[in-house]
């Protein structure tokens, strides 16, 4: 078990991030390309991308392998939804946490010279593992980021009415089924022998992710900004087939803006995330909300949409 101890001031510090992490979205997903019980999930993918990732991804898989431990370098950000930000701040990891983590690794595998070199702080091989990286997202997750984004926007908006209805314990509590919530302390299932993390006032970034399957994880080195990864709701997934009838009830357009409102906007990053000018997004914002798809809500010198119920369940 992992149990996680709160404070009162922890508890004022829990968010969840603004979108999927594209750090955590690649080690995940190449957990799963090696993982056979995610056939039944994420099958179509994992053929997919079988045959479109580039032979440096078998570099990036024994970085990543897909039971005990990954390097926590690999996902240096919080809830970041820039990839590049991400692969930046990958490439800039101290030489010490590089040889830290990638010794640590090596307890449990046979290490590569390839990744000797990179626990030295190599600049050719670490240039080498962000042009990997890159090919990596862009050939295997690219294709799919905008179903990635929408489920995450999804469970991001489920979690926002938890909060509204039970506030943060009520978030907590209802994360995964293998978690557990009795104040102060958050139990989680694991493989792992028992850990304790004491977030000691740092809060907590809670992040939904698209290939977290099995159960919630966190990051093992506990100097790093605490974050909790955790699976999305299977039941909001929306597949690409899913989608179809979807765009055929509604359109193309307002479909994919009532995703995009699902997870909460204003009328400029409505416009924004679907390519078109202002005055078509909130034609489309006012269309679904007088369909009861949707709700609008002046803050400040913005409006702010969501989805209703009715508007998730229709996701759904």
């Amino acid at each position: 078990m992992l149990h996680v101890h709160f404070t009162a001031e922890d508890l004022a510090r829990v968010r969840v991030a603004a979108g999927p992490d594209p750090m955590w979205e690649i080690l995940l997903s190449l957990h799963v390309l090696r993982q056979r019980s995610a056939a039944a999930v994420f099958g179509t993918w994992r053929t997919a991308a079988r045959t479109t990732v580039r032979d440096d991804a078998r570099w990036l898989m024994q970085l990543a392998p897909p039971v005990g431990y990954s390097p926590d370098f690999l996902t240096p950000t919080a809830g970041s939804c820039e990839v590049d930000a991400g692969i930046d701040a990958v490439l800039s990891t101290p030489v010490e946490s590089l040889r830290a983590d990638l010794e640590q690794l090596g307890c449990q595998q046979r290490l590569d010279p390839r990744t000797h070199l990179l626990a030295c702080g190599d600049v050719a091989t670490l240039d080498s593992l962000g042009e990997a990286l890159r090919a990596y997202h862009r050939h295997a997750l690219a294709p799919i980021w905008s179903e990635v984004r929408a489920v995450v926007d999804a469970d991001r908006a489920v979690r926002a009415r938890s909060f509204l209805d039970n506030g943060c314990e009520g978030v907590l509590a209802s994360l995964h089924p293998t978690i557990t919530w009795a104040p102060p302390v958050l139990s989680i299932e694991s493989r792992f022998p028992r850990r304790d993390v004491h977030l000691r006032g740092q809060g907590l970034v809670l992040v939904p992710s698209y290939f977290c399957w099995e159960r919630p994880i966190m990051l093992r080195d506990q100097n790093r900004a605490p974050v909790l990864v955790y699976p999305i709701a299977r039941d909001l997934h929306v597949t690409s087939a899913g989608r179809r009838p979807l765009e055929a009830l509604l359109g193309r357009t307002r479909a994919a803006a009532l995703e995009v409102i699902a997870g909460g906007c204003t009328t400029t990053e409505l416009a924004r995330r679907l390519g078109i000018s202002a005055a078509s997004a909130s034609a489309h914002a006012s269309v679904l909300r007088d369909a009861g798809l949707a709700v609008a809500q002046r803050h400040r010198n913005s409006v702010l949409h969501t989805a209703s119920a009715l508007g998730i369940e229709l996701l759904a």
